[in-house]
Parts: C-alpha cells; structure tokens; sequence
C-alpha cells in the first residue's frame, strides 16, 4: 500500500447508513464507485485498457442513465475506427498483451505500468482495468491479443511486473478475468468445465502469481460459470480460493453486469458490483430487509469499497508529496511515452524466420526495396473491443522505412490486394514492382474485427487474399520479408518460401518505427513467442471439445495447455513456444544447481551460462523447464522459470534463476492439497520449448506421498508401504488374536486381490469388522503414511 491511510475506515463504516452501504456496493453510473460527500468519501474512477488506457471525455456522459448501446458500442469498438474522435481522449497505445509478452522482460512490463499510470493520473482514473492473465489455450480466442501467454508461469510473472509498475505510480489495478474466462463464444453463460489439478496448476497459477508478485487492489470476477457456478457468486471461487488460498486482500469487482443473483454475488465476496444497476441494487436492500443477506456481509463488502477508497487517496497523496501539487491534473509525456511504445515494440518483435541472414538489411546505395500491402500505409497496431485504445499518434512503416533507409535506398509502394483482398490488378502490380526490387516487406495482418470481445476468430487466416499475395510474391524469386499483424498464432503456407518473418502481434503506436529500425539493424530482435504457432487447426490442445455445447466447455486438454500439449502428444508445430531468432548467436553451457537434492521447502538457484558467439550484441532470453519423475500424468515438461541477458559480441554471461519449491509442488486432488518429493526433477534450459541442450538432474530428498487408504483401496496400495502395513498388521492381532506371522501372511496373501483391501480381508478371514473399527483402522494407517512421509 503505498502511503498511509486517509481515511478510519472502522469509523467512517459506523457512520453509514444502509442505504448508504447499498450504494458504495453497487456502484455509481458506468465507470465510477458511489460518493459519500457527506462522510468525504469521494467516487473512484475506472477506465479500461491494459496496454493504452480508453476513457471518455465526458465520464458522466458515459455514466448515470446512459443507454445500453453506449456501453455496447465501446464492446464493439473496431481496431481500424480507433484514431477517429468518438468522445475518447487520447492516449498511449502501447503493444497489447501478446506483443509486449514476447519481450519475457519483467524490467520492461514494471517500465510499462510507470507509463499507463502516469496516464492514468493525468486522464483522472484511480483504477485500471487490467492487466488480464486468462490463458490463451486456443489462439482461436477473441481476447487472446489482451492476454500475456499460453503458459501460467510466464504470464503471472509479467503480469505481476506491470502491476508494480503501475501501483507504485498511484494508480490500482484490476486483475482479470477470476476465471476460465479464455473464449469469447457465450462468454456470459458458458459453463466452463475444468478438473481440479488442472484449475489449481494451470488456469489459478498465472493469478496466483501475480497477486503474490504484484499485490493488485481489485481483482474482476469473471462472466462465465466454473463449475456449475457463476463464477461472480462462487464462495468457493472469491472467498475460499483467492482470499484464503491465493492470499487476495483486496476488493472483488464484478465484470460489468455479470452478476446475475446479487445478494448470492455479496455473500459468496463479490464486493462491488459494476455497473450501476436499480435492480440489482432493489434485490439487495430486499434481501438485507427481510434477513436473507446477513448484515455482517454487507458491512465487508462497503468496508473493502472505504479501504479501497483510502489506498487510491494515500496513494495520489503519497505522489504529490514526490512530485508536487496538482500531479494528477499535469498530464503526461506523450512524447516520452510514444519514444517508450517504439522501444516496446521492437522488444517484443519475433523474429520467426531469417534465412540466409537476410536481415538486417544494410541501407547501401542503389538498393531497391519494394513495400507491400496496406498495413504498410494503415498500419494494423491493436485488437477490437473496450479495450481499443485512440492512439496519441501513430507509426506510419512505410514512412518509417524511408526514413531510417535515408534517400540513397529506393523505396516503392504497391496496395497489393485492394480493399476487399481480391483486386487482380493490385495484385498484378505488386507483383511487377517487386520483379523489379532487390527485396520486398510485405505487410499482413488478420482480419480487422474478426477478433475482440464476443467474437472468436474462425480459423487461423490472415484476412483474405493476404496469403495468396505473399505466395505470388515469392514465385518471383526476389527475396521476400513479411511482416505479420495478429493476435496469436496463424497459418503461415508460404512459410518456406519466404527469407524472413517478422511478427509483430499487435504491436501499438510505435510499430511502424520498431519495424524500420528492425530490418535495417538499428535494433535488434529479441521477442520470443509466448504461445505455441500450431502446423494446422487440428493440433491446437482441445480443438476437439471447443468451444463447448449446450453450454459447458469442457477443458479437456487438463494440465497440458499450450506447449505442454505438443509436448505429450510429440506433435511438431509450424513453431514452438519460446521460439525466436536474433541477429547473433548464441551458445548455452553448463547449468547447474546451487544444491544436491530439494527440500521441502525453500529456493534452489539454477545457474546457465550464456554465450554470444556472433558479431552483433543481442538479448538471449534464457528458458529453464522442469520435469517430475513422479508426476507420471503431468507434463512432459513445464516452464519454471526466465531471463532476459544482454550480450555483447564475444562475451558470455552466467544467468541465474531462481526456483521456489513450491513452483514445483503439484496439486494432489485426493488430498486437497500442493505436494512434492519422491525421484528427481530433470531441469533443462535452452532457447524454447523444442530447444534446450542443457540437462540437470536433482533428486528430491523425501518421499512422494502416497494416495489416502480408503476402504476400496487395492491390498497392493498397502502392502508395499511399511508403515500403513505395520499399522494393518497391529491391528489384525490386537483385534483378532493372530500372531505376527499369521497377520503378516494374511496381508500378503492379498497382493493380488482387485477387490478393496476391507472386502478382501473380509473374504480371507470370514470376519466382518465393524464400521467403527474399519474408520479406525484407516485413520491410523493414514497417520502411519503421514508419520512415514514426513
């Protein structure tokens, strides 16, 4: 919390009256919390946007009494009508999420929350809407350009990052979307179906990281069902797991009007409920009335509202102290923040493909380049949706290009494929042009508005007669670099007849220079790609159960979502995660370990030796993996851990990385609990997923626990394990006078028994024990394992 409170919360919550508690909870118009000027408690203002903030120019127009469609419209907000003035105020727009994830650089999020937060500040909002960690299990998914990654690890680590960033600036976040809310298809009542150990390892890990890495204020409920619930009424979901698992202190917020059962929302710790809604407001205060909504309840939820108040008010307090009076209403550094969005994109570009080394290309005399396609003039530079952002200025590449080329490189444009993707003579013309060039940059990208909020995409395309103008493009044998817009993975046919690949994702106001700056060198690339590129449609994890029907979406890939999925089933995709080339090389040596076996608790330190082998200095991103013998249905492997380095030519760097324990505890669904030991870890690192030369392995140094002993539990789960059978064998003589010997045979004569361990005994000694002897006997064998486990 930055700063010390403002306000006695204890005190000024004995003073409110219910109506006025009602009112702090269920939110003031569109985008505000309820005031109390009496008690001076002001509104908080929230605006949405993760990568570029979307406010309007009028809030209170936007607010109290506005109708449906103007919330709607912003849902429904295209990419391409982004720049035009529709009542919103300018802001950065920064690359979205599964751009800026590329860079695997937590420095750079925790530089790029400082930024949106002194916007924030300036455009007068307390809280932003963001960032989002759902996972991109299918790159087929509409939000998939807001999210990080396919991986939990990866994207609760930058998550985490960019709200340190941003709260330690004075401006709250709000993490989203608390969960399973990773498709846009019925996205408000689509039940999404999730076995447990996949939920706590996979889908609960990239939040629980970030909560404990970034500390956000609010954290949004999400609009679908988990389970059977709606995930905004779920006590299971918003009390047991986040506040008592995750350790969330902070207020739960509402997706706006996912809250269907109000007072079920508040007692389950659905605080506040956005937007304002009568009626919902009506159902609470009646349930308050007649005693279906305790008052204890009640009081929580308004005291979370006050203390989220008080944090927003000593942290614009503990600014101004720093940088003077009136912080909030100086504005901001466009210029500084758009120099900020050029260095972002340019870390975050992947570089897919470079044969030959044909980039960077050297800005010599007499070359003759050839740019194509209208991306190049109207750039593609973020999804659609209410998190579109309108652009403080914008990127143009092609005049981009010529500028960094200077006047000695002869740069000539062609539209390529027309307005509609099937212009012949658009087509004919590039083609002629580029016959005439040393090298063509062809831009694509994905089909403006087939993507964001409510709308999946349909397949992995690039917009139509985009992929016919490359491939006609490269028949002509001049070299061709293509520039790939979109936001997450795509087919790529032509691939192999292409020299380079570029993906930029959506890479915000500053692509455009970034991309210059890449093809002639200026910078280097150093983006990796944070999901897994698919060879076709039918290898993406779980295609075959997406998106659901009749309402459930069953998640049946489990724990083995993005890489780990290629990896179990030994597909070979168009590319694997953490792939990405750079304009050096790099060599990886000697990992090891700052300890001999794994505890039960604490950090080891892996140790990987990086060397630049190349004549250019580069970022190598280090990946560290990991692998459990006696996790025989989890992962093939999984990413534990990263490292952005930067190397000069000829130099080598040791990287460090840390690994808790507990990133390597798995979730055992019989005991409801986070487990480890038993064989070893094999640690690997390398470049990606598909690259890791290097191997270590560590074992453990305790014992993996064992399944509880249940009355239909296997005599050979028993029989094996010397305390639980000491303990069995205890029994049998105290209870039924058999010898040692005698009660040790009798065990063992059951190894081969499929029946339960109790209906075998039965059936060997023709003696019923009774149902209060039986649980006895269990509790002590268990306690025997626990006692034997350690």
């Amino acid at each position: 919390m930055a700063g010390a409170l403002t306000m006695d919360v204890a005190a000024t919550l004995a003073a409110l009256t219910d109506a006025e508690k009602l009112d702090l909870v269920s939110g003031a118009g569109m985008w505000r919390t309820a005031a109390v000027p009496r008690l001076g408690v002001r509104a908080l203002t929230m605006a949405d946007g993760t990568y570029g903030l979307r406010v309007a120019r009028d809030q209170d127009a936007a607010g109290v009494g506005a109708p449906l469609d103007a919330f709607l419209a912003a849902v429904a907000r295209r990419a391409d009508a982004a720049a035009a003035d529709d009542g919103t105020l300018p802001a950065t727009c920064f690359p979205t999420g599964s751009a800026v994830a590329c860079s695997f650089d937590v420095d750079l999020l925790a530089e790029m929350g400082a930024a949106l937060s002194r916007e924030a500040r300036a455009l007068g909002v307390d809280i932003l809407l963001g960032p989002g960690v759902n996972l991109r299990r299918t790159p087929l998914a509409g939000r998939a350009y807001e999210y990080y990654s396919e991986d939990p690890v990866l994207s609760g680590d930058l998550a985490g990052a960019l709200i340190a960033g941003l709260q330690g600036e004075g401006v709250g976040v709000c993490l989203k979307h608390f969960a399973c809310n990773d498709s846009e298809i019925e996205r408000t009542t689509m039940d999404s179906v999730v076995e447990e150990r996949a939920l706590r390892e996979v889908h609960l890990a990239a939040f629980a990281r970030a909560i404990a890495k970034g500390r956000p204020w609010t954290v949004m409920s999400a609009y679908n069902r988990l389970g059977g619930e709606q995930a905004s009424e779920s006590r299971r979901l918003l009390t047991d797991i986040l506040r008592g698992d995750l350790g969330f202190d902070g207020l739960v917020v509402s997706d706006w009007h996912a809250v269907k059962d109000r007072p079920a929302a508040l007692v389950a710790g659905c605080d506040l409920d956005m937007p304002e809604n009568p009626s919902r407001r009506a159902a609470l205060a009646a349930a308050l009335a007649d005693g279906r909504l305790p008052r204890e309840a009640l009081d929580e939820a308004a005291a979370r509202v006050l203390a989220l108040v008080a944090r927003a008010d000593a942290a614009r307090a503990a600014r101004a102290a720093l940088v003077g009076d009136g912080a909030t209403e100086a504005g901001f550094d466009a210029d500084a923040h758009h120099a900020l969005a050029v260095r972002l994109a340019a870390r975050s570009a992947v570089l897919l493909r470079n044969e030959g080394d044909l980039l960077p290309l050297e800005p010599r005399p007499g070359l003759r380049l050839a740019v194509v396609g209208r991306a190049a003039v109207a750039p593609v530079i973020q999804g659609s949706g209410s998190a579109t952002t309108r652009p403080t200025r914008v990127e143009i590449p092609l005049a981009a290009l010529r500028e960094v080329a200077g006047p000695a490189v002869e740069i000539t444009y062609f539209d390529g494929h027309g307005a509609d993707g099937a212009d012949p003579g658009a087509l004919a013309a590039a083609v002629a042009g580029v016959s005439a060039a040393d090298v063509a940059i062809v831009f694509v990208h994905t089909e403006v508005g087939a993507d964001g909020e409510n709308a999946d995409r349909r397949d992995l395309a690039l917009a139509p007669g985009q992929d016919d103008l490359v491939a006609a493009l490269a028949a002509t044998g001049v070299p061709v670099v293509v520039v790939a817009a979109m936001p997450d993975a795509v087919a790529m046919p032509w691939l192999a007849e292409t020299r380079a690949v570029l993906a930029v994702f959506f890479a915000g106001q500053g692509m455009g220079r970034a991309v210059a700056d890449l093809v002639f060198g200026r910078a280097e690339p150093s983006g990796r790609l944070t999901t897994t590129f698919p060879a076709a449609l039918g290898q993406i994890p779980a295609i075959h159960s997406y998106p659901g029907e009749n309402g459930r979406h069953v998640y049946a890939e489990g724990v083995h979502v993005g890489h780990r999925w290629y990896d179990r089933l030994g597909l070979e995709p168009l590319f694997p995660f953490g792939h990405g080339l750079s304009y050096t090389r790099f060599a990886y040596e000697g990992l090891a370990a700052d300890r001999a076996t794994i505890g039960r608790d604490g950090t080891l330190t892996l140790t990987v030796t990086v060397a630049n082998g190349g004549r250019r200095p580069g970022r190598a991103v280090v990946q560290l993996y990991a692998a459990d013998a006696a996790d025989r249905a989890g992962p093939v492997r999984a990413l534990k851990g990263f490292s952005v380095v930067e190397i000069p030519a000829g130099e080598r760097r040791d990287v460090a990385i840390p690994v808790t324990v507990a990133d390597l505890a798995r979730y055992d669904t019989a005991r409801g609990r986070w487990v480890t030991g038993g064989g070893a870890v094999t640690f690997r690192a390398g470049a990606s997923s598909r690259d890791l030369p290097l191997t270590l392995e560590i074992p453990w140094g305790h014992p993996a626990p064992q399944r509880p002993i249940r009355r239909d539990t296997q005599p050979a789960f028993v029989i094996d394990r010397p305390g639980p059978r000491a303990a069995l064998a205890a029994a049998l003589v105290r209870r039924l006078a058999l010898s040692a010997a005698e009660a040790d045979a009798v065990i063992e004569h059951g190894r081969d028994s499929f029946f339960g361990l109790f209906t075998t005994l039965e059936r060997r000694l023709r003696v019923t024990l009774p149902d209060d002897d039986v649980e006895t006997l269990l509790a002590e064998m268990n306690a025997a394992a626990e006692r034997e486990e350690g």
